[in-house]
């Protein structure tokens, strides 16, 4: 049986819709740090200040400023006894705001002298500089990052609440390439991933690894299109999918989306460029939906030149910015070297003819 084409494309909005309709977002989960990261925050727990107590910054001498005023080279301050030395990252002592380096006090047996001024706050780390006291190390609903990272270990957390969505991803023999590039965007993204591969690429062997039970979110890749050896979309529909196969978006035509069960499904094309322009397109918003994550950030600039698109079709551009503007590279079909290039994606409506040279435009980066 050869899978085909309906006679009508299903618009992009429309099957995107579908595809979004009645989905949550999934449950926090508590992850140790180094799972965590990339994952979309559930609410963090509020974080101790840190550091908890003025502590020195640097190794020196610690003193208070007040009682240093006019020293210098030139008319050195005695001092009744020897000033308390202090290392980086130690407890500031009581009655002390400041730390003087080592070759700013002169020591000889008991007696010190000061050769030089300080200033409150010299030298020293207060309590709460590097973590305010009740700060989450992520804001609900943003990216876990480095930084987020930093500051939960720095504040002596374990854990952090994130949102992860469970993603099967079941391979059709002869996309490597798409399905390790597929599954490094997924990671990336925060996803708990599993990888599948079907035996062949028969419509029977597609069907035994579609298991659904365990996911929030099962993708295909490979077998969506309408040659001879294509059958991902048939075994879709054996196994009870309700799909619309088939998308006014280019690249991506061959696509498929709708729901196994209760779960969401897409089937992404097996070419590289294609599975990366429906990633873009329809899986993206379904992991932002799925995470609860904040909306993405976009970049206005204006284009270097025209963008021209067929009126009827979704078109997704890819550009590159030069001289604080979008430069179009590829639509329509994205080379490889192209998609290599890029900074950025931009979606043209099918209700829009493309944008004229110099129209800002509004354009999701191609890598946060």
């Amino acid at each position: 049986m050869i899978q085909c084409l309906p006679p009508s494309l299903t618009p992009l909005e429309t099957g995107l819709a579908a595809l979004l309709r009645g989905v949550d977002p999934v449950g926090p989960v508590e992850l140790p740090l180094i799972e965590a990261a990339g994952c979309i925050s559930a609410g963090m727990p509020l974080l101790p200040a840190s550091p908890p107590r003025d502590i020195a910054a640097v190794d020196g001498w610690a003193l208070c400023a007040r009682d240093l005023v006019g020293a210098s080279s030139y008319s050195p301050l005695p001092l009744a006894g020897l000033p308390v030395w202090v290392e980086a990252g130690g407890a500031m002592p009581a009655g002390c705001d400041c730390v003087l380096d080592v070759d700013a006090v002169e020591v000889s047996g008991p007696l010190a002298q000061v050769l030089m001024e300080g200033v409150p706050g010299q030298g020293v780390a207060r309590a709460g500089s590097d973590i305010a006291e009740n700060a989450p190390a992520a804001a609900t609903g943003c990216p876990v990052d480095a930084a987020a990272l930093l500051l939960a270990r720095v504040a002596g957390a374990d854990g952090l609440s994130v949102r992860r969505p469970r993603l099967r991803i079941v391979n059709v023999p002869g996309g490597s390439a798409t399905l390790q590039m597929i599954a490094e965007l997924s990671s990336a993204a925060g996803l708990d991933v599993s990888m599948h591969e079907a035996g062949s690429r028969d419509a029977a062997s597609i069907a035994a690894a579609l298991d659904a039970s365990a996911c929030d979110l099962l993708l295909t890749i490979g077998g969506s299109g309408v040659g001879r050896a294509d059958a991902a979309v048939t075994a879709l529909a054996e196994r009870g999918a309700e799909l619309a196969h088939g998308l006014a978006l280019q690249p991506g035509r061959t696509a498929a989306a709708g729901r196994l069960g209760k779960v969401p499904v897409v089937a992404l094309p097996g070419s590289p460029a294609q599975a990366l322009a429906v990633w873009v397109a329809l899986v993206l918003p379904l992991i932002d939906r799925l995470s609860a994550r904040q909306p993405r950030r976009t970049v206005t600039l204006p284009l270097a030149r025209k963008i021209a698109s067929s009126v009827g079709i979704a078109e997704i551009a890819l550009l590159a910015e030069e001289h604080k503007t979008w430069m179009p590279l590829a639509m329509g079909e994205w080379p490889l070297h192209a998609i290599g290039r890029s900074d950025a994606w931009l979606l043209i409506p099918a209700s829009r003819e493309g944008f004229a040279a110099g129209e800002p435009v509004d354009a999701y980066l191609m890598r946060e």
